[in-house]
């Protein structure tokens, strides 16, 4: 049985975390940088242990430190959170030697997983559909790999996520140069410069599937569409994914479900599709082995808590709850509000908080760790925090978010407040089912 659980993250989700766990009755632990020993989720924990400087390299990202801390506060289980060293299979093998639980899948799925190349063989052996391409260790192999997937293409970060070590190549004279930035800001973000070569879906949708495993049978939450993007993050996300048909629908999430039985996955986990916006025709991405972002739009259609799903898993309970008795009601729409100038192409923008009014009222929630007063510290992502609504329908949600988004006044700092608010304005947003161009037709007014 868990019962102190050490929190190894920061903001918004280490506040997620620390509200489950208390209300389990689970003490908790937060290991804390520096920077953030004052924070509201340290406030908000039963105990706080300082596990480095500010730089996250030497806090947050430093697994001896981390490790040794936990074991330092008797903690029997850790939850990484997002980001940092969720993911991060060496992590979850430490933890596992200094005998503490990892909230997570194993090393296993996390090092199946975890490299995208070897993620694609996983999908294939699963039985999922894969979009064409392949590994490119330099310019002249990815030229060769050019001609079997044609133009335009993408090249990935085999160990990357969230957009870095990504390139665009529209035609053969810009691949020389693309590759050899794609290398390099895979080896500067992720310590592996190995890239791959994949066919770029011109009108492509991306669509993911919550799923939890037991180890042993596993099952779906439904889908979630998060298309809109700017550089290949996320903006906006929201479940169900909107029109698509029943037919691929069913397709798409027991491909997700097969996958995650296949690997014999323990805990919550999401599997990534692009969806082709003409054909509907869908191909595995990867799976990210954690909690995400945006995990609570799932939560807001099903009424599961996904934290709690992770710490009952992690405590070697079988699921508790059957593929028949989820149920997905209504819409709920997420989006991020960060600390940046999008009008100065998203620059960061830390200080501290003058104002921070945020929306209240029936079908809205706020995951956020600030509050008037508090510091947008420079060493991390600006996230301050997630609006999400929900509503019966589709077209209620998203004049719910108009509405919020209007309510919401944060100053002292820039926010992407007013990039919702004209996304939210759209009539192709409106309207729902948008591919990853969307953010290159805004108006940015």
């Amino acid at each position: 049985m868990i019962r102190r659980l050490f929190i190894a993250n920061r903001g918004e989700i280490a506040l997620r975390i620390t509200t489950t766990a208390r209300r389990l009755g689970i003490t908790t632990i937060l290991g804390a940088s520096e920077a953030d020993r004052d924070s509201l989720p340290a406030r908000m924990a039963d105990e706080v242990v300082v596990v480095g400087p500010a730089p996250s390299s030497a806090s947050y990202l430093a697994i001896e430190r981390v490790v040794g801390a936990a074991v330092a506060a008797k903690a029997d289980a850790i939850h990484p959170g997002y980001g940092f060293l969720s993911e991060n299979a060496d992590f979850a093998r430490a933890i596992a030697v200094a005998g503490i639980r990892f909230v997570g899948p194993t090393v296993a799925s996390l090092e199946a997983m975890g490299d995208k190349l070897m993620a694609r063989r996983v999908g294939v052996e699963a039985g999922l559909p894969v979009v064409p391409g392949g590994e490119a260790e330099d310019a002249a192999q990815a030229r060769e790999r050019a001609k079997e997937t044609g133009y335009p293409l993408l090249l990935k970060a085999v160990s990357g996520g969230g957009g870095r070590g990504m390139k665009r190549v529209d035609d053969p004279s810009q691949l020389d140069g693309q590759i050899d930035m794609a290398m390099a800001e895979a080896q500067a973000a992720f310590g592996d410069p190995r890239v791959y070569v994949e066919r770029y879906i011109g009108r492509g949708r991306h669509v993911e599937v919550q799923v939890l495993g037991d180890g042993a049978r596993a099952i779906h939450l439904g889908t979630r569409d998060c298309s809109i993007q700017r550089r290949f993050q996320k903006l906006v996300e929201e479940a169900p994914a909107p029109l698509i048909p029943d037919d691929k629908h069913r397709a798409i999430t027991d491909a997700a479900v097969r996958l995650t039985e296949h690997l014999h996955y323990r805990g919550a986990g999401t599997v990534e599709f692009l969806v082709d916006a003409e054909t509907f025709d869908f191909y595995f991405l990867e799976m990210n082995a954690r909690i995400q972002v945006e995990h609570p739009v799932t939560e807001a259609v099903t009424g599961v808590d996904l934290i709690e799903q992770q710490l009952l898993l992690a405590d070697g309970q079988p699921l508790g709850i059957g593929q028949a008795e989820v149920r997905i009601a209504g819409h709920a729409i997420e989006v991020r509000i960060n600390a940046e100038d999008w009008r100065a192409d998203f620059r960061p923008s830390p200080g501290r908080l003058a104002t921070a009014a945020w929306p209240a009222g029936p079908g809205i929630r706020i995951d956020s760790h600030m509050a008037a007063g508090g510091v947008v510290q420079p060493f991390y992502d600006s996230l301050l925090g997630k609006l999400i609504v929900r509503g019966d329908s589709r077209g209620e949600a998203v004049t719910r978010l108009a509405s919020a988004l209007n309510a919401l006044r944060i100053e002292g700092v820039e926010t992407t407040a007013g990039l919702h608010r004209l996304i939210a304005a759209d009539p192709r947003f409106v309207a729902g089912g948008v591919d990853t161009r969307f953010f290159e037709g805004l108006t940015h007014g």
